[in-house]
């Protein structure tokens, strides 16, 4: 028994010193779902400034062990409880139940690090639900359970908060929206900003609305994948990585579900292939653009899913490029703080997104120009007037507009668009 109980003080030691590598910052948690390629982003180079995006000990202390299982949502301290208490089942129940008493002391999280009951969270069914959590035609909102860092950046530009989609990230699971404010992400009058932005509910998406995310999502991937081609041409693979990794990582994942049911090839590993290949430092160009040209016809084979003439018409395609450039604008705003561009990835992300989005356009401005000149001449001058703003992947050393300006010039180009899209009767 004197052995058991000895055995039973280091389990709980190394507990102790598990949970420590999870909570040297109550605004962190283990449980957080975040990229590998940010953290990379934010610890091997310092020309990028990702927001404090990651602290590097949470990323080790969810990458060098197996026993920390950091995406789930189950608790390590916890996860080690039921194993001990496998390994205990055969003693006395006494004693058993003395062991379970102590270890679960052991591993619960103190009261500063998390609330003392988990809410339940709001599923809905895969299939059924929007891979992108985000608003693209001002339908649904933002769902911080299980919104990509892109998305909850709107949140960020928002209300001028530094970090705030890493923060909201680290307080998941939410049982109701009001708890951003009681796990102390935002204060009250933040949260009356942004309360008709945030759910926690998955968006049911049908019809066209369902082939509006699906495109966006696309459109995404493809901006990322064009402004790391531009830093590759200029010998920056270490910039360019994490823009191959957000496809990847993050956006992936959200449109699985669609992929599978438009029955649409894998291509995540094709992606990844060329993530490694970069990552590595891009020895072999030509290995490298052959690489990327496959995983760019991957994302094009996937756009051409869709009917043609779906993707030929203004109305379907002007809501796709509000949703790019809506996520350009909130990107933009998280890279400029201080009258300084000082998340680099933030930057090169909206002009990646506003380069695709012309293309976009360019793609129907004949339509346009026939059937509503005025409004094509005013897209045109606005949408050239935003391109500006990002004169190369590289940043500038200062902004070329303020956020304010290009927020103006983001909306000047969607009104012009509902014009087209519900015309006065």
């Amino acid at each position: 028994m004197l052995s058991t109980f000895r055995l039973l003080l280091t389990s709980c030691t190394i507990l102790k010193n598990r949970q420590g590598a999870c909570s040297t910052n109550n605004d962190f948690s283990c449980g957080v779902r975040v990229p590998k390629n940010r953290q990379d982003a934010c610890s091997t180079n310092n020309d990028f400034s990702c927001g404090v995006r990651v602290p590097k000990n949470r990323q080790d202390a969810c990458s060098t062990n197996n026993d920390f299982s950091c995406g789930v949502g189950v608790s390590p301290a916890r996860s080690r409880v039921v194993a001990n208490v496998a390994r205990y089942r055969l003693l006395p129940t006494a004693t058993a139940t003395a062991i379970l008493v102590a270890l679960a002391g052991c591993a619960s999280p103190t009261a500063s690090n998390t609330d003392s009951t988990v809410s339940p969270v709001a599923t809905a069914s895969p299939a059924s639900t929007s891979g992108h959590s985000g608003n693209h035609g001002g339908k649904g909102g933002i769902n911080i359970n299980t919104a990509i860092p892109s998305e909850l950046d709107k949140l960020e530009a928002k209300l001028g908060v530094p970090a705030l989609s890493n923060k909201i990230q680290a307080s998941r699971p939410y049982g109701k929206v009001e708890e951003l404010v009681s796990k102390n992400v935002i204060t009250q009058p933040q949260f009356d900003e942004i309360k008709d932005m945030v759910t926690i509910e998955d968006v049911v998406l049908t019809g066209e609305a369902k082939d509006v995310d699906f495109m966006t999502n696309m459109g995404l991937m493809k901006g990322h994948l064009m402004v790391a081609k531009e830093l590759l041409e200029q010998g920056k693979p270490d910039q360019a990585e994490p823009h191959i990794g957000h496809p990847v990582e993050e956006i992936y994942a959200n449109v699985e579900n669609q992929l599978n049911e438009r029955k649409i090839p894998e291509f995540k590993t094709t992606l990844t292939k060329l993530q490694d290949l970069v990552k590595a430092g891009a020895k072999d160009p030509a290995q490298v653009n052959a690489q990327f040209d496959t995983s760019m016809q991957a994302v094009d084979g996937a756009i051409a899913t869709l009917p043609e003439a779906q993707r030929k018409d203004p109305k379907f395609v002007l809501q796709v490029i509000n949703g790019l450039l809506d996520t350009a604008n909130s990107e933009y705003a998280a890279a400029v703080a201080n009258g300084k561009i000082s998340a680099i990835i933030e930057y090169q992300d909206s002009r990646g997104f506003v380069m695709y989005a012309e293309m976009l356009y360019k793609d129907i401005a004949a339509q346009l120009a026939k059937t509503s000149p005025e409004i094509d001449k005013a897209i045109v001058a606005n949408m050239t007037e935003l391109k500006a703003n990002w004169p190369t992947a590289i940043a500038p050393p200062a902004p070329v507009k303020t956020t304010e300006q290009v927020n103006q010039l983001v909306k000047k180009i969607e009104s012009d668009s509902q014009k087209v899209l519900k015309p006065a009767s």
